[in-house]
């Protein structure tokens, strides 16, 4: 197969060879490397050579031949964004799509149901494209394996090569992209190649209210698997209703040969609870484990259980280790119309949270993650909407470790498909009832749910951020009902089409909504509990309000609560050169046009991570419903 650029016109294409989502566990080649760190992995980060084309028409075409002479090729650094690299222009919009006023440009199958527009994005001339090249040999280790690799982030659209081989294509840029390496792989000298374009079709529905980047703006790695490996586990932990004892069911995926999976549960202390053995290759499910005695995973009291298994070849050699963390928790919404964790009344003292960081942005590290963690917990914050795509991996463990309840948004935001410069209109809305957008976002929902579906924090589901509603929408709730009856499901979104109510959301979800109009609808006979996914916006001198919603919690058992938006500016250093100082700057300070300028920063901490007054606030009236 060979790569075609016309991918990026067309909806319906966007994976190509990628391999199937799964879960996030990670594998080690015994216990010792727990520690020390897995010798199955590779990273890629760092120095790679590159090549910036403001239009697809002047990219280095062939430089993916090993031949290809790159001397004449920068050097730039990966993660990053290539904007930040000194690239294109850094841009920041909230609702409007980045080319509104300057080219005329309609998601595909609207306007005309039957029809794609050749060269929409293909043969554009806002579509800059970065051309990345990597040389690396392959570890002791790493030879004779099966090798994967894996992009953690890439926006938005990415093929690949090695060694002169097309590998694959994807979009969704928030979610990890893995493609098999090992027909093409070499000991020595492979050149990896990768084109990652600005915009495609996924440019209509990834219209988040932030900075728009480009890029490999998360980590890549090699992955190498042993004969034996697991590729997914699905960890089920259910309680009994009273909430003292429970079961936990096991099922993992096995490639290649046939294998002896030995499995051990230990609790938070170290004590063997209980052990299983299994043998198989494909789907292997370990017999359901009885629990006599639960601890409860809760904000208060984040426990979590020790899940290892030891993959063992029919020699008895061992191949891999796979431990996981996991907790038992309930999330139920009953008759009464009110939602409640490990029984008891569940209340939201949310945030929205980007991904941030003032120098780097969406490129965040492990530091700033603990940091943003440890704010949380200082103010009284039990929970974080992921606004409005899946972050990175280890935020979700880190969430679970801390005991902050997780929204888990899909990568789904279509604003300026149905809201016209604050008029609903929504003629050309995608992925509104249209069948040629069904499979790539049920393909987003599938990438959510698979990577991050045994994480205790997760207790909502979210279908995306400020797309409308319809058949599309529809269908994704459906799909992670099919697939998990152990969380809720939010979207917003449909407040603008009630008929559709009964089968999207399992809440009243409403932004920046007036509290007596909360309070109209609880005293109402409500079919649904009523959650401000976004409310306060803290923009400015704001947060001034937060008693008046506070009071709904004491009076409403109906009223769970909400997400404040948001909790950290989007704003990036540049240097001064007048007053020689580093200095924060917003939308609106990088010359782009059009912007919606300090929007960008509406967080309860300055870019800098250094709080605002409103957190005192916060920390406050949060600190009222522990």
């Amino acid at each position: 197969m060979q790569a075609n650029l016309q991918w990026l016109d067309d909806p319906e294409v966007f994976r190509v060879n990628q391999l199937p989502a799964h879960s996030d566990h990670h594998y080690y080649h015994d216990t010792a490397e727990f520690k020390t760190g897995s010798r199955f992995i590779k990273s890629l980060n760092g120095a790679w050579r590159f090549n910036f084309a403001k239009t697809p028409a002047e990219r280095p075409v062939d430089f993916y031949q090993p031949d290809f002479d790159a001397t004449d090729f920068d050097t730039i650094q990966v993660p990053g964004h290539i904007e930040l690299a000194g690239y294109g222009q850094i841009q920041y919009i909230n609702t409007l799509y980045p080319w509104e006023g300057k080219i005329y440009r309609r998601p595909p199958y609207t306007l005309n149901q039957d029809q794609l527009t050749p060269g929409l994005f293909s043969d554009a001339a806002d579509n800059t494209v970065g051309s990345y090249l990597k040389t690396f040999d392959l570890d002791d280790a790493f030879k004779g394996q099966r090798i994967i690799i894996q992009f953690q982030g890439v926006e938005e659209a990415l093929y690949v090569w090695l060694n002169g081989h097309f590998i694959g294509y994807a979009e969704d840029s928030f979610t990890p992209s893995e493609f098999d390496l090992t027909p093409y792989i070499q000991d020595q000298g492979n050149v990896l190649a990768v084109r990652v374009y600005k915009r495609s079709t996924a440019a209509f529905i990834e219209d988040q209210d932030m900075f728009r980047f480009s890029g490999i703006f998360r980590d890549v790695n090699i992955l190498a698997e042993p004969a034996s490996h697991i590729t997914d586990l699905d960890i089920r932990p259910v309680p009994n209703a009273n909430l003292k004892s429970g079961e936990l069911n096991i099922t993992t995926k096995v490639t290649g040969e046939p294998a002896t999976l030995a499995l051990t549960v230990k609790d938070h202390d170290g004590r063997v609870l209980t052990s299983q053995t299994q043998t198989g290759s494909g789907s292997v499910t370990f017999d359901t484990m009885l629990f006599d005695q639960l601890h409860l995973w809760s904000p208060q009291t984040p426990y979590l259980y020790q899940l290892t298994i030891e993959v063992y070849d029919a020699d008895h050699q061992l191949l891999e280790v796979v431990p996981y963390q996991f907790g038992f928790r309930t999330v139920e919404l009953r008759d009464d119309k009110v939602i409640y964790a490990n029984n008891k009344r569940l209340v939201i003292n949310g945030v929205n949270r980007h991904e941030w960081n003032a120098h780097t942005g969406r490129v965040i590290s492990m530091a700033d993650m603990r940091a943003d963690i440890q704010t949380m917990l200082a103010n009284n914050i039990n929970a974080d909407r992921t606004c409005h795509y899946p972050d990175q991996l280890p935020w979700y463990q880190l969430c679970d470790e801390a005991g902050i309840y997780l929204m888990a948004e899909n990568n789904l935001e279509s604003h300026g498909s149905w809201q016209k410069i604050g008029a609903i209109e929504p003629s050309y809305n995608v992925p509104g009832d249209n069948p040629h957008w069904l499979a790539a976002v049920i393909d987003l929902a599938r990438s959510n749910y698979e990577w991050f579906k045994n994480h205790p924090s997760i207790i909502f589901w979210s279908l995306g951020n400020e797309s409308y509603a319809g058949e599309d929408i529809a269908a994704m709730q459906a799909f992670y009902k099919e697939h998990d009856d152990s969380r809720l499901v939010h979207y917003e979104g449909v407040v603008h089409t009630p008929e559709l109510k009964d089968r999207i959301s399992d809440v009243e979800s409403r932004m920046y909504e007036k509290p007596q109009n909360i309070v109209a609808y609880l005293e109402d006979n409500p079919t649904k509990p009523f959650l401000d996914c976004e409310y306060m916006h803290d923009m400015g001198n704001s947060l001034g309000g937060m008693q008046s919603y506070n009071d709904l919690i004491d009076k409403y058992p109906m009223y769970q609560g909400g997400f404040i938006w948001d909790f950290i500016d989007q704003a990036l250093f540049v240097h001064d050169p007048i007053t020689d100082q580093d200095v924060l700057r917003y939308g609106g300070d990088f010359d782009e046009r059009h912007s919606d300028y300090e929007f960008s920063g509406d967080g309860l901490m300055f870019a800098d991570r250094t709080p605002k007054p409103a957190m005192q606030e916060v920390k406050y009236y949060y600190g009222l419903h522990k």
